[in-house]
Formats: structure tokens, C-alpha cells, sequence
């Protein structure tokens, strides 16, 4: 079981108010080992803020994956807030401030890549609509395992991983 603690009526880094919930626990992820899971809900004003850290230091890591079947939707994706996400020719989410770490498996990774094109489609002007409305298409046909794609996560904290055998792990020396 893992354990888990939480504050309850902490001030919210928003709205003052102390009606932030800070949750943490400690998990342990087959083939990735243990990790910190972070939590902020503020029941006032609504901010949310969560984040993944491993127990153990790492290095600079660099996952890649070549997605190529509707198998692969389920393989489980550890993602930090420091770790950019980069689908080639599709999308690259960079980390900032809002950035949330999070575990999800790869169909999670495309269903939030897909909700952030599709925010573009509705508010961007009619080419990048097109461009959108494209995208938001191949990505569907990948989650129907109908299209291959590539996710590349790179996080310089070393606190991410997508766990498959088909995953491919460097160290690079990330800025």
C-alpha cells in the first residue's frame, strides 16, 4: 500500500484563500521504480498543479517510441512537468510553469496532444483551422491503430520514462 499524506486548508499560491489540498504519495512503478507523486487542488478558486519525481536521482533522459498499433495505446507513460513532449511533424509540447507531470499510458499522451490542436483549430484563423482539423485526424487514425507515429519525451530531470520494450533510452546532455 502506498503511502499518503495530505494538508488540508493550506493557502492557495492564487487566490490566498486556504482551500489548497497538497497531496503526496509515494508509488512504486514496475519497471521504473519509485516515485513521488505531487498533488495542488484549491477548492476555491479551482488551480490545480501535480508533478512526478523520482525517489532516486537521474540522469538526462531521451524516450522514444514508434507507435504502430492500437496494442500500443495501453503502454504506460511516466511524464514530469520538466519533460517536453515531441510528436515529429505533429506537435511539441514544451514544459513552463503551468506544466503538470502526470502517468498515463500513450493514448492518454495523444488524447492531450489531440485537445491541445483542437483549442488551436477553434481559435486560430481559417489555414491553421485546416492544419488543425488534420492533425487532430492523423491522430485519431494512430489511436485506431490505423497509422504508425513517433513520441519522443525528453526530460532533463531524468524523471520520465514510457515503459515498453519497444522503447528506446539515451542519456543525451539536454539543455
Amino acid at each position: 500500500m502506498p503511502e499518503f499524506e495530505e494538508l488540508d486548508e493550506q493557502p492557495c499560491p492564487i487566490c490566498r484563500e486556504k482551500k489548497m489540498i497538497l497531496t503526496e504519495r509515494e508509488e512504486d512503478i514496475p519497471y521504473f521504480g519509485r516515485v513521488y507523486l505531487f498533488s495542488m487542488t484549491c477548492a476555491g478558486c479551482k488551480f490545480h498543479k501535480a508533478d512526478v519525481e523520482c525517489v532516486d536521482q537521474k540522469e538526462p533522459v531521451r524516450c522514444t517510441i514508434e507507435v504502430d498499433g492500437e496494442e500500443d495505446m495501453k503502454i504506460r507513460v511516466v511524464k514530469s512537468s520538466q519533460a517536453t513532449v515531441r510528436i515529429p511533424h505533429v506537435a511539441t509540447i514544451e514544459p513552463g510553469v503551468a506544466a503538470q507531470g502526470y502517468i498515463t499510458n500513450i493514448e492518454g499522451v495523444l488524447s492531450r496532444v489531440k485537445r491541445q490542436i483542437e483549442s488551436l483549430k477553434e481559435d486560430g484563423e481559417e489555414e491553421d483551422s485546416d492544419k488543425a482539423r488534420v492533425l487532430a485526424k492523423r491522430i485519431n487514425r494512430v489511436i485506431l491503430g490505423q497509422e504508425r507515429i513517433k513520441v519522443i519525451i525528453d526530460d532533463p530531470s531524468g524523471n520520465s520514462a514510457i515503459i515498453s520494450d519497444k522503447t528506446i533510452v539515451d542519456h543525451p546532455k539536454l539543455r
